[in-house]
C-alpha cells in the first residue's frame, strides 16, 4: 500500500521539471557565448554600457 501511495504522489514532479528546463536554457546560454567568442560579443557590451553612463 505505502509503494502505491508513494507511486502516485507527483507533488515535487513540476519543480524538478522547471529545475532542468532552467538547467538547459543556461547550458544552452553559455554554449551561444562560448561559441560567438569575445569578438562579437563584446561590440554589443560597449554599445549597451554607453547607453547607460555612470552615475
Amino acid at each position: 500500500m505505502e509503494l502505491n501511495k508513494l507511486y502516485k504522489e507527483e507533488s515535487g514532479q513540476g519543480m524538478v521539471e522547471y529545475g532542468l528546463i532552467l538547467a538547459l536554457v543556461a547550458i544552452v546560454a553559455i554554449s551561444t557565448l562560448v561559441t560567438l567568442g569575445e569578438n562579437s560579443i563584446k561590440p554589443i557590451y560597449n554599445k549597451i554600457k554607453e547607453m547607460f553612463p555612470a552615475a
